[in-house]
């Protein structure tokens, strides 16, 4: 199919909010629009809005100047499953497929092809929808960094330099005090975020959810620098556990396709240092301070480079395909070799390697 047939093209961006998603709008919607005279229609909320029928067209400009704004101008949300979509209120609701209604939808909006922008759960959804006949593309995006077909995804560079900002910060002050100082950071099975954080910033023990750890492996660890350097750092993902251990869980939200939400190994962590050592621990939990903010140069580049491949991938009909860094080269790659299980760091990873070569504990 030719580009100047697509008349009407559908953007949306699903599942958490990251730097970098605008610049993918920017820049899929401008050369539509100044290049080809498209329509884009920008689903509001994700995949919610696209159930619920809430969409807007945007202009040229809605695009102006959003290459450097963090969040999405169409919104975003977890809880928009179209397969296991939430109905009713909280005291009496029920999860039904409302997959048919996306279709209906689709089709009322006459969109050519649909552009979803997302991590493992969107493009999951892309792939079912894909199966269902609708012409749609994918764009990978998390800042976790743990989907398939992809050397890398936007948003993840973005938040490993803030992961690495903070511990350069809570070192001067972990130095200042004599103390331990445990930061937890997202990663919730994928330990990308704290590995490169951690080794970027020098931390002294790293934990990732890929290599439970020995409590015994960490109060040596910080016992030993307490002779010396009289302080440590702790860079700890989310989704670590203990040997023979359970992960760390927040809260359990079954309006959310994946349910559980982990958070709280941080805390544990300075605890049980603390009670086993006696050496003064704190904790900070960067939390969503990790999505916020404008995407770093590589990120508004790689996000940009995904949004005219994914368009032109458009404009040659090639559907049920999701945009891919391979090797320094933007490509396409087909949506099912990019979903179904997650990109963990490797026991051979090289980066690994080189923390373990520096001396890093991690926890094994």
């Amino acid at each position: 199919m030719a580009l100047h047939k697509l008349k009407r093209i559908g953007i949306l961006t699903g599942g958490g909010d990251c730097p970098g998603l605008n610049a993918v709008i920017r820049s899929v919607a401008k050369p539509a629009m100044s290049h080809f005279h498209a329509s884009v229609i920008g689903i509001i909320d994700g995949f919610e809005g696209l159930v619920e029928g809430r969409t807007r067209e945007l202009s040229p400009f809605d695009v102006l100047g959003i290459i450097n704004q963090g969040g999405t101008i169409l919104g975003t949300s977890n809880k928009g499953d179209p397969f296991h979509f939430p109905m009713g209120e909280r005291s009496n609701m029920r999860i039904v497929d409302a997959s048919d209604q996306v279709l209906t939808n689709i089709r009322n909006l006459q969109l050519d092809v649909l552009i979803a922008i997302g991590g493992d759960g969107t493009q999951t959804i892309a792939h079912k929808l894909s199966e269902m006949g609708v012409n749609i593309i994918g764009v990978p995006k998390t800042i976790d960094n743990d989907l398939m077909s992809t050397d890398i995804t936007f948003g993840h560079d973005s938040a490993r330099a803030v992961a690495t900002e903070a511990i350069d910060r809570l070192q001067t002050t972990a130095s200042a005090h004599h103390r331990v100082m445990v930061m937890e950071t997202m990663g919730r099975y994928a330990g990308w975020i704290a590995l490169g954080a951690g080794v970027a910033g020098g931390a002294d023990i790293i934990l990732i959810p890929e290599i439970p750890f020995s409590w015994d492996s960490i109060f040596d660890s910080v016992l030993k620098r307490s002779k010396g350097a009289k302080f440590s750092i702790v860079c700890v993902a989310e989704g670590a556990r203990p040997r023979d251990g359970e992960l760390a869980i927040k809260e359990v939200d079954r309006k959310r396709t994946d349910p559980v939400r982990l958070g709280g190994i941080g805390e544990l962590i300075a605890k049980r240092i603390e009670d086993e050592t006696g050496l003064e621990t704190r904790t900070t939990v960067l939390g969503h301070v990790q999505r916020g903010g404008s995407p770093t140069p590589y990120d508004r580049i790689l996000a940009t480079r995904f949004g005219t491949v994914a368009l032109q991938a458009a404009s040659n009909g090639d559907f049920g395909t999701m945009a891919s860094l391979q090797r320094d080269r933007v490509c396409t790659v087909p949506l099912k070799d990019a979903v179904g299980k997650q990109r963990l760091v490797p026991e051979d990873s090289q980066l690994l390697f080189a923390a373990r070569a520096l001396g890093t504990c991690m926890g094994d």
